[in-house]
């Protein structure tokens, strides 16, 4: 099925557009574990998880304890709760620190607190990430509702808008409900169903959980007026947000706004490129310090995608920017972008786990929920300019409102290049010249 929509979906992916969806910006950590804890507690039937990385000592907002505390408390009330966990293989082994991966510390942290919750365990193709992170509340019942987004569970992640103190990643999530919702339960099943792991000693955890789930046999009632469909990179194959990235930005007439932990792909900034020689208002936000050593830009073709990144700098309608709070010595501390996020012509949007880069785009698995509805981006767009501005751009088009992000990120260059803390909001201008080889914060 498709639906009216000014910009192109996606044809080639495992699940269609489905319009009369209600999205829900989450921004940052705090408030977006917030509305996830009480989805949780308000919970009839079931609570079904995809994570990547956790740290077992999480704590939840509020004093809720530890996020495996919050589902078996679920659990413990008759709640299905059941949650795929990555476990990383040889080649990934790095990431073993930060993922509850099933290590004889885990197995012992669940037998002694008796968690009831059930869990499977899934490794990726060698080399890559399971990657999604996903919250669905009430599979198949008339309260189903979903959480899309990149927010990992450590310590970095809980923060508010506004970024006061140290080491806080920005992130966000959106809440969807209605028909797309039925994707998210497709994709949770399927994934469920062929963890990798399932037939191993340990490779579950608890009563039930070797036992498989049943597609979805209803679709949820209309919610709201957005068009969405939920998108993957999978390891049979399936590219689709790579090709909804690059059919978004070549549809953009106006503006795009993007969010990003990375942007590694040729394919991506050649179609930046396009759109800049269109006209097009281009923001991006990236962290303002990468983690990328600068000799992953060694070879020659990784030279030549370094080069071409750079060249967006020479577009006056292009600003690359990061972002840095307050910290504790009153001073500007950086705050690490984690999001993965574009919207495009105050219309349409994408939000999920999908980095751009070749991990994300062609091998890890991914989600994310694309969507289109003004009046949801539109205030998407505000939520995010309020936090990193200082300012409310809910007056001002989308135009308007990216032509004020350069310009309040390019005098904060110039405040912090004086010395002077004192910015507007928290938004800085980086020089594309020289980002990803040398400190700017």
């Amino acid at each position: 099925m498709t639906h009216d929509s000014p910009f192109p979906f996606v044809a080639s992916g495992s699940y269609p557009t489905r319009g009369g969806n209600l999205v829900r910006p989450l921004i940052d950590g705090e408030p977006a574990f917030r509305r996830i804890c009480n989805a949780i507690e308000t919970a009839r039937r079931s609570v079904w998880v995809t994570i990547t990385f956790m740290w077992p000592s999480f704590v939840m907002p509020d004093g809720k304890g530890t996020a495996l505390d919050v589902l078996d408390r679920a659990a413990r009330r008759g709640v299905d709760v059941r949650v795929v966990f990555w476990r990383p293989d040889a080649q990934t082994a790095r990431h073993k620190r930060n993922a509850f991966w099933g290590a004889p510390e885990h197995i012992e942290l669940l037998k002694r607190n008796d968690y009831r919750i059930r869990i499977r365990w899934d490794r990726a193709q060698a080399g890559f990430c399971q990657h999604q992170k996903s919250w669905l509340i009430d599979a198949s019942e008339e309260t189903e509702t979903s959480f899309i987004g990149g927010i990992n569970l450590n310590p970095h992640s809980m923060a508010m808008p506004g970024h006061q103190g140290e080491g806080q990643n920005h992130d966000v999530y959106v809440e969807l409900a209605g028909p797309a919702v039925a994707d998210v339960h497709r994709n949770f099943v399927e994934r469920w169903n062929d963890a990798s792991e399932r037939h191993a000693d340990d490779g579950r955890w608890g009563r039930g959980s070797d036992i498989d789930l049943p597609p979805p046999h209803r679709t949820p009632q209309k919610r709201g007026n957005a068009i969405v469909q939920i998108q993957r990179t999978m390891p049979h194959g399936e590219q689709t947000n790579l090709y909804q990235y690059i059919a978004a930005i070549r549809a953009a007439r106006r503006t795009i706004y993007m969010e990003n932990q990375y942007v590694e792909v040729a394919e991506i900034v050649a179609a930046l490129h396009e759109a800049l020689r269109r006209g097009v208002e281009v923001a991006l936000l990236m962290p303002a310090v990468p983690d990328i050593s600068p000799t992953a830009y060694a070879t020659p073709e990784r030279r030549a995608f370094f080069a071409a990144r750079a060249a967006l700098g020479a577009y006056e309608t292009f600003t690359l920017a990061g972002i840095a709070g307050l910290g504790a010595d009153g001073g500007r501390t950086p705050v690490y972008v984690h999001s993965k996020l574009m919207l495009v012509d105050d219309i349409w949007a994408t939000v999920g786990s999908c980095n751009l880069h070749r991990f994300s785009l062609f091998g890890n698995c991914e989600l994310n929920a694309a969507f289109s509805d003004p009046e949801t981006v539109q205030a998407f767009r505000v939520a995010l300019l309020q936090e990193h501005l200082g300012h409310d751009t809910s007056a001002l088009d989308d135009l308007a409102a990216l032509r004020l992000f350069h310009q309040i990120a390019r005098a904060n260059r110039r405040r912090h290049e004086d010395g002077d803390a004192r910015w507007q909001g928290l938004a800085v201008s980086l020089d594309t010249a020289t980002y990803g080889q040398s400190a700017q914060l």
